[in-house]
């Protein structure tokens, strides 16, 4: 928007009641909650889903991945979509799009429907997810524009913790023999809700023209055209190469994928270079520490994301636990993460740098430790104080990285490299249920007890975590020290 939209928006926001702006508030982080809520939801009803839809395990790999993939492609062009043509109206639209997504989720007969709906609830997702930090930062005013955005972090935090928990008390209640079916139909109420109050608590924005004012940020359709086969060539050989027994076109999609992806990359600086608005501006990792940071991104988020997948499983096709303690199970993670991620800033400025080789330290002997205690056996108190300091170690590591990936980015490419963070932590953990669900998938099929077999296949997968958490521990050294480097500077 125009230097004279944001004032004229701001001023609008000084007239208006701070009971109105806070039921305003209250709108939109019920939308970003759900959006953020089924990230999670899923995980602990995938066994429930491939019982009832007959779903391979590759099914259920898309069924999860689908919903971060659809989001990380789209999150740049979600938000640009918002500066363009309205943030109230892309917010409506996205929330309306993602309630109809969840109930074709919910209804849905066959695994090809869910995966299609899956992708189009995170297309969903990253057009309204976007307009929520904007919208604060225009109508909100003085002490209340430092508060809220503090609360737009709470669902964040909280999802984590919610999505299991809900998802595992939807599927175990099996409310009117739907099973599974209520983990997404539950957003359906609620996102009827959310877009009925939005026109009347959000004010309108006015849009800006799509050519006009020098900073205006236009689409990159054709580099979206790129990127999206690029990741669905190297995504979807992974997923389902194992159950097809690695033909050789699985490798050649992934190659194809590689050479895509390159023909992205000079086509994105060639759009730099001529002046235009590239989806992901790779001009900004020349910026100290992003590179670092994106590294360690990928490290911690590609484990997260590949952990809570392969141990859903353990715990329920493996140990053969119900939905809801299955879920339950997750609360010793869950909750340290959620309360370490939302806490952090509160400790002393001068350990923040530190904050990130930590927690990934921390992470790596936890999956260390989660390993040893699940290897033939259920677990016992080693698996849920190992849970309890992965929480830790994400909390440390998660928020902390996605912020200090921008200390030493100019303001003036703060945007372009924000956007190359959000897609990189979406895409990274796509990427580990891919790989990760891949080799569990393959350990569990050995001969043995189902549940020693399990037991087995997660304790060397998360040998494999740890492994990948050390090595992420490399960049994050060198993130620290970027850190430490720019903090003199901007005291």
């Amino acid at each position: 928007m125009t230097t004279l939209d944001v004032a004229r928006a701001r001023a609008r926001a000084a007239g208006t009641p701070p009971g109105h702006r806070w039921l305003m508030l209250a709108v939109l982080l019920g939308g970003q909650f759900m959006a953020l809520l089924d990230a999670f939801v899923v995980n602990v009803a995938m066994p429930s889903i491939g019982a009832d839809l007959h779903a391979s395990a590759a099914a259920l790999q898309l069924v999860v991945g689908g919903y971060s993939a659809a989001y990380a492609m789209l999150l740049i062009t979600g938000a640009r979509l918002g500066d363009l043509y309205g943030r109230r109206r892309m917010y409506l639209l996205g929330v309306a799009v993602f309630t109809a997504a969840s109930l074709t989720c919910g209804l849905a007969p066959d695994t090809g429907l869910l995966i299609f709906a899956r992708c189009v609830q995170g297309a969903a997702a990253a057009v309204l997810v976007p307009q929520i930090l904007s919208v604060i930062q225009m109508r909100f005013t003085g002490a209340a524009r430092a508060t809220a955005p503090v609360a737009s972090t709470s669902p964040q935090a909280d999802s984590a913790v919610a999505g299991v928990v809900v998802g595992g008390l939807l599927v175990s209640a099996d409310l009117l023999g739907a099973g599974w079916r209520p983990v997404f139909l539950v957003n359906v109420p609620l996102g009827i809700l959310v877009a009925a109050l939005v026109p009347r608590v959000v004010p309108a924005d006015p849009p800006r023209a799509q050519h006009t004012g020098p900073g205006a940020r236009r689409l990159d359709l054709l580099g979206l055209a790129i990127a999206a086969p690029a990741v669905c060539l190297i995504v979807l050989p992974l997923v389902v190469g194992r159950e097809r027994g690695w033909p050789a076109w699985t490798f050649g999609c992934v190659a194809a994928g590689l050479l895509l992806a390159g023909a992205f990359a000079r086509y994105e600086r060639a759009v730099a270079a001529r002046g235009g608005d590239p989806l992901l501006n790779l001009g900004v990792l020349r910026a100290p520490g992003l590179a670092a940071g994106l590294g360690t991104l990928l490290a911690v988020m590609a484990g997260y994301g590949g952990l809570l997948f392969v141990f859903t499983l353990h715990l329920q096709a493996g140990l053969g636990q119900s939905a809801l303690r299955a879920g339950l199970s997750y609360v010793p993670l869950a909750g340290m993460f959620g309360l370490v991620g939302y806490f952090w800033r509160r400790l002393p400025a001068r350990v923040h740098p530190a904050l990130v080789p930590t927690g990934l330290a921390l992470v790596a002997v936890a999956y260390l430790g989660l390993a040893v205690a699940v290897r033939g056996g259920a677990g016992g108190p080693l698996l849920w104080l190992a849970l309890a300091l992965a929480g830790v170690g994400l909390g440390l590591t998660i928020s902390p990285v996605l912020t200090q990936s921008l200390v030493g980015v100019p303001l003036s490419q703060a945007a372009d490299a924000s956007g190359l963070v959000a897609t990189a932590a979406q895409l990274s953990q796509v990427i580990g249920v891919a790989a990760f669900g891949t080799v569990y998938l393959s350990l569990a099929q050995q001969a043995g007890p189902h549940a020693v077999a399990s037991g087995k296949a997660l304790a060397d997968t998360a040998t494999l975590l740890a492994l990948l958490a050390g090595i992420g521990l490399v960049p994050a050294v060198a993130l620290a020290r970027t850190v430490l480097r720019t903090a003199g500077p901007r005291r």
